[in-house]
């Protein structure tokens, strides 16, 4: 067996993860459901009722409130001052958990707000309020769609915070497994863009990634967060024990259904 057939069925293994896991953290980020591509909502919302079919439970934590309430506002670009990013937020979360719904009856299935910060997860008293009140609603049957409360947040509205919070999600919840999309395929050597740019399929957990080289924020302008943030998220979670798959928007139904696409974290022992 060639060292690439051994890497290609190590990784075909770790897939069989996916299939197996019955409760799933996925983290969709602004760009991906909002503006010109808030038609992804629909194919997002196909592969995670699909799993939802199957008998897994889904948290779905999605950015998007602020871009989605921008052109309401009659704003041409993401607000720099906090009352507007609230204002915008306020609008655009009401917007954005419509949408959600209004494609989740095509099955049948209710959605759950939850709005949170990082604090909140950090903090005895709210970190056990919400998981009581998530252990609940997913023992119901019900899609919990979580954002970051950014209408009372302060300095939680900054680069790449719902990643991290997904992690931490995905921890408060016991999740089997989380998926970070955005609009690249996974994790690069460097910029997909760039010369030289090579794949990174599976990323061991004592892996520090030294040699990736981090480009910036995608072109769109209206999310907050990068490579970076999303790494550091995948390594928060591996780190407590919980595998991260690393892809595209448009490839989520193939990620949760364990084919080998994006990028794979690898676990953390635990225990």
């Amino acid at each position: 067996m060639t060292e690439v057939e051994a890497a290609t069925g190590h990784e075909a293994g770790l897939r069989e993860a996916v299939v197996a896991a019955r409760r799933i953290v996925v983290k969709v980020g602004s760009s991906s459901i909002s503006g010109a591509n808030a038609g992804q909502i629909a194919p997002l919302v196909d592969a995670l009722a699909e799993a939802h079919a199957r008998g897994v439970q889904v948290v779905l934590v999605s950015s998007g409130a602020i871009a989605t309430g921008i052109p309401y506002l009659k704003l041409d670009e993401r607000p720099t001052d906090l009352a507007t990013q609230q204002a915008a937020a306020a609008v655009g979360q009401n917007v954005l958990i419509h949408r959600y719904q209004e494609s989740l009856d095509r099955y049948g299935i209710v959605a759950g707000q939850v709005l949170l910060t990082a604090g909140d997860l950090e903090n005895a008293t709210p970190r056990s309020n919400a998981q009581r009140a998530m252990e609940r609603l997913l023992g119901l049957r019900i899609l919990i769609i979580v954002n970051e409360n950014d209408t009372v947040a302060t300095q939680e509205i900054r680069f790449g915070d719902n990643d991290r919070l997904a992690a931490l999600v995905s921890e408060l919840v016991h999740a089997d497994l989380l998926v970070l999309l955005s609009d690249v395929d996974a994790l690069y050597t460097r910029p997909p863009h760039e010369p030289g740019a090579e794949r990174i399929s599976v990323v061991a957990h004592d892996d520090d990634l030294e040699s990736v080289e981090i480009g910036t924020i995608g072109a769109a302008g209206v999310g907050t967060g990068g490579a970076s943030t999303k790494i550091a998220a995948a390594k928060l979670a591996s780190g407590q024990g919980i595998p991260v798959v690393l892809t595209s928007t448009d490839q989520v139904a193939q990620a949760l259904s364990g084919a080998v696409v994006g990028t794979w974290f690898e676990a953390a022992p635990v225990g």
